[in-house]
């Protein structure tokens, strides 16, 4: 059963704007990227907005996030500030990480978003040990993992499901399924294409939900964290989606059709749910206009605190490499 949405004209905005966030803050990153101000990998998120915006609207302050090294969206949707991701996406020292952990590594204490990880699946054993820590120091939160679908091959997804379900940990299990595991079709490598039924092994409850449809992910989301708040234990939800641009800036998507991603971008989270906005009466063209401009105002600062921003200098660079100790 699916936990009941606020529909009301604030929050149906606020889905939307921050969905658009996301997208025109990766647009930017693209831009950047060209002009080899960004270095490095580069995982974009565009097509897969309305995951992590949904799945963030059901969390608490008091609850985890590892996400995965496509993770600028779910950043930004947790609310770390574009300012700090920008420069830590530049490398600058005003970075989240201070520019150690670029593109693929965003850490962020204060909204305890735990960060990227470049390992396929890396995350997954990291937020067993996030989950455990909590209930082992009696905290009431909940811990959200993402993975694509190309995680659920790995051995640390069996043996973390399992963890979590043995130890009834509270973790939500968060499969942004778009379908290729970098460049291998779904269906070339999972005989079970429905990747929430791998729940069923480790006694778990899960269910798939269309990654495409903000609303329809939020109202998911909120349901399986109020199962794992009232019975103490992990659950599993499978976001089918897709990603519009390549699986790095470095694919050349041979293993696709331009026909394909151009059907896919017609039923987009962005279009569909703005559409579905206008043509309810619920919002009008001067106000996506004015949210547009917000969005890009603020991508716009961020841009300018980045850019002046400084690079660590070189007598740091084995800084942190060991534990500092604090004086007593």
């Amino acid at each position: 059963m699916s936990a009941k949405v606020r529909l009301d004209h604030a929050h149906l905005h606020h889905l939307l704007r921050q969905m658009l966030r996301i997208r025109r803050f990766e647009a930017k990153c693209v831009e950047l990227y060209q002009a080899q101000k960004i270095l490095g990998f580069l995982h974009l998120y565009d097509g897969e907005e309305a995951v992590s915006v949904g799945v963030m609207e059901a969390l608490a302050a008091e609850d985890a996030v590892v996400a995965t090294y496509r993770e600028h969206g779910q950043a930004i949707a947790r609310g770390v500030g574009m300012g700090g991701l920008m420069a830590e996406m530049l490398g600058k020292q005003e970075g989240c990480c201070r520019g150690r952990g670029g593109s693929m590594h965003i850490f962020d204490r204060a909204t305890r978003f735990y960060g990227g990880n470049a390992i396929v699946g890396g995350g997954l054993p990291l937020a067993v040990g996030v989950a455990l820590g909590d209930k082992m120091q009696g905290r009431n939160a909940v811990t959200v993992c993402f993975f694509g679908d190309g995680a659920v091959d790995e051995g640390e997804f069996h043996e973390s499901m399992n963890l979590a379900a043995l130890w009834s940990l509270p973790v939500l299990f968060v499969c942004e399924n778009n379908l290729y595991a970098m460049g291998m079709a779904l269906e070339r490598a999972e005989a079970e294409t429905d990747l929430f039924r791998k729940a069923s092994a480790y006694r778990m409850g899960g269910t798939a939900v269309d990654g495409m449809d903000v609303v329809a992910v939020e109202s998911a989301a909120r349901s399986a964290v109020e199962r794992i708040r009232s019975e103490s234990g992990p659950q599993f939800l499978e976001c089918r989606t897709y990603r519009f641009r390549a699986h790095s800036m470095f694919d050349a998507q041979l293993y696709r059709t331009k026909e394909e991603v151009e059907a896919w971008r017609k039923k987009g989270p962005i279009e569909r749910f703005q559409a579905w906005l206008q043509d309810s009466g619920l919002i009008h063209e001067d106000e996506i206009r004015r949210i547009e401009a917000e969005a890009d105002a603020e991508i716009e600062a961020a841009v300018a605190f980045a850019e002046a921003g400084t690079l660590e200098p070189i007598e740091e660079l084995e800084r942190f490499v060991t534990m500092e100790r604090v004086p007593a």
